[in-house]
């Protein structure tokens, strides 16, 4: 029998890459948001598992996913993998004590659960040879995490058994944005702040423009390592490295491809 998986947040660039990891599985799989909002357990009812990932930035994501678990049990689902972040309890960053605080909600559902703290995406950058412009130190450690790994390892956990009950760390190499920058040919720029905030964040609204200053500051100390074992568990083999991630861009139909080999660092 087929496994068939709400993706919630599915129309979104982490959904989608997830529902073509399903896809490749031969799993079903569809997207639900807000649209069905209203009747969101009806809109799940199809659905054996469920992948919840919400909104970026979201301004209370526990009570957002205290909606959806609720809608899961009533449309009778068991399992449900969360979407998280790598490093939720950071105090430094508000919107990822807010995924802290979603995580416990989904460990006390009585729901099968798993949870994934991916790192960073590296899509998150420019990988065209465009400047690099970040608001944090260039030179200090991430995990990335390639966007189509993430999907594979939550398909992996959405299908697969023995993950009930696990948290999972996602990266799949370890880099700094110069690093990065420099595979791709790039300059970087280093931006105080306040030129951030005058520039690319003086189109947000003043919550995400804080949380936002608040997570590159936290960057700009300490970065956001993660580690690169348990999405090499889940996908049965390394991960996508550095080149080749920077060269693939995101594309979830080519991660199979010749990766190369991992430049030295």
């Amino acid at each position: 029998m087929t496994t068939t998986v709400a993706v919630v947040g599915g129309s979104g660039k982490t959904g989608r890459v997830v529902r073509a990891a399903l896809t490749h599985r031969g799993a079903a799989s569809f997207p639900t948001g807000r649209d069905d909002w209203d009747a969101l357990a009806r809109a799940l009812a199809p659905a054996d598992r469920l992948y919840l990932v919400a909104p970026n930035l979201h301004p209370d994501e526990p009570a957002y996913v205290a909606a959806v678990l609720e809608a899961a049990h009533a449309a009778g689902i068991e399992r449900v993998v969360y979407h998280s972040v790598a490093a939720p309890h950071a105090p430094a960053m508000p919107h990822h004590l807010a995924k802290a605080e979603a995580e416990d909600l989904v460990r006390r559902s009585g729901l099968g659960w798993t949870v994934l703290q991916p790192g960073a995406y590296v899509q998150n950058l420019p990988l065209d040879g465009s400047p690099v412009r970040v608001p944090y130190r260039a030179d200090v450690p991430f995990g990335f995490a390639h966007l189509p790994d993430v999907g594979e390892a939550a398909a992996a956990v959405l299908l697969g058994e023995g993950h009930e009950g696990a948290t999972y760390e996602l990266a799949s190499f370890r880099a700094s944005v110069a690093e990065v920058a420099g595979v791709v040919g790039a300059p970087v720029e280093v931006l105080t702040p306040e030129a951030w905030a005058a520039g690319e964040g003086a189109g947000l609204d003043a919550r995400r423009r804080t949380w936002l200053l608040a997570m590159f500051a936290y960057y700009d100390q300490h970065g956001l390592p993660v580690g690169t074992g348990p999405i090499s568990l889940l996908l049965g083999g390394p991960p996508t490295p550095l080149r080749a991630a920077c060269s693939l861009k995101g594309d979830p139909a080519r991660r199979t491809m010749d990766r190369g080999p991992e430049p030295t660092r």
